[in-house]
């Protein structure tokens, strides 16, 4: 990607594209004041790819349907694409000197600050772009949302770790409301739900959540814990107790065991999967290890808990 130097008028660019109006037509005074309608103002706040092109030109036919979807892809990052035929802009053209075509630039905050031209497949203008924007620092609308909704999600957190499990939901509900689709915030209220006791609403959100972020950590996260809540307690495990003991083997025994106890004692369901790990890891298609992993999912993967416990099935796996 050749970086490149603004240039233009005898005084350069200051203060963003200047171009002289002096002697032009009234055709042409309009097709500077559009540069700065389309390209400059947009480009105080957004990347903007400008693509220079005309009705001729074969390159300009195969190139723009991929800018097309990378303008698509990108525009949540803040880029914009904006084309200019240089025979209906023949000024604009001239100002910036265009030689051949297709030619593309990156303009940002009233510069133009790449040649991005020799970049044709979408893998190479999707790299340029990633390097852009993170020299640049360009705030798509996608991260200023981020921005904003992260420290409410860190509030909602806090009030769920406290045991305020209805608060937790009446916060997540109106974060919901700023950012619909995001998965932090669709696995955050799930959790919230299911701490409140209301399954049924959680599995709701779940189900309803976007296709695209189904496998979301965040989202991941909430319907395992969704499955750990669905297990169903059993207030007697004498018997499961009395299996064990008669037969330490028996690891259908154990597995029950664990689902007794996963709702509500998530110790003794981690140690019951670990003894049959320890055992037979492979024991019903690696059940017990499906199982331990969905409970550790649960709880986060980064809570002190589950690092402890993926610590335990570590050192069962690879000792």
């Amino acid at each position: 990607m050749r970086l490149i130097r603004p240039y233009g008028t005898r005084n350069g660019w200051d203060n963003g594209v200047s171009v002289a109006t002096l002697g032009l037509s009234e055709a042409e005074r309009e097709a500077v004041a559009r540069l700065q309608r389309d390209v400059v103002e947009p480009s105080m706040t957004a990347l903007v790819i400008l693509q220079f092109t005309a009705e001729w030109c074969g390159p300009c036919k195969q190139l723009s349907p991929t800018l097309d979807k990378i303008a698509a892809d990108y525009a949540d990052k803040g880029v914009k694409l904006v084309r200019i035929d240089v025979d209906q802009e023949k000024v604009i053209a001239a100002q910036f000197r265009i030689q051949s075509i297709p030619t593309v630039y990156a303009f940002y905050q009233g510069q133009p600050v790449a040649d991005i031209t020799s970049y044709r497949t979408e893998g190479q203008l999707k790299r340029a772009l990633d390097q852009l924007i993170l020299q640049l620092g360009v705030k798509g609308e996608a991260a200023e949302q981020q921005a904003e909704i992260e420290p409410l999600i860190a509030m909602a957190e806090g009030v769920l770790a406290d045991g305020e499990a209805e608060r937790a939901v009446n916060i997540y509900r109106q974060i919901e409301e700023m950012a619909p689709a995001d998965p932090a915030v669709i696995g955050g209220l799930a959790r919230a739900l299911l701490a409140a006791g209301q399954k049924d609403e959680a599995r709701a959100v779940l189900d309803a959540a976007p296709a695209e972020i189904a496998n979301h950590a965040d989202v991941s996260r909430a319907r395992a814990a969704l499955e750990v809540t669905s297990a169903v307690p059993e207030s007697d495990t004498s018997e499961l107790d009395a299996r064990i003991a008669a037969n330490p083997d028996d690891l259908e025994a154990r597995f029950e065991l664990a689902g007794a106890k996963m709702a509500t004692d998530r110790d003794a369901a981690a140690d019951a999967l670990l003894d049959i790990i320890s055992r037979d890891r492979e024991w019903n298609d690696g059940a017990a290890r499906a199982r331990l992993l969905q409970l550790i999912e649960a709880q986060g993967l980064e809570d002190p808990w589950a690092r402890a416990q993926r610590r335990r099935l570590s050192a069962l796996l690879f000792t």
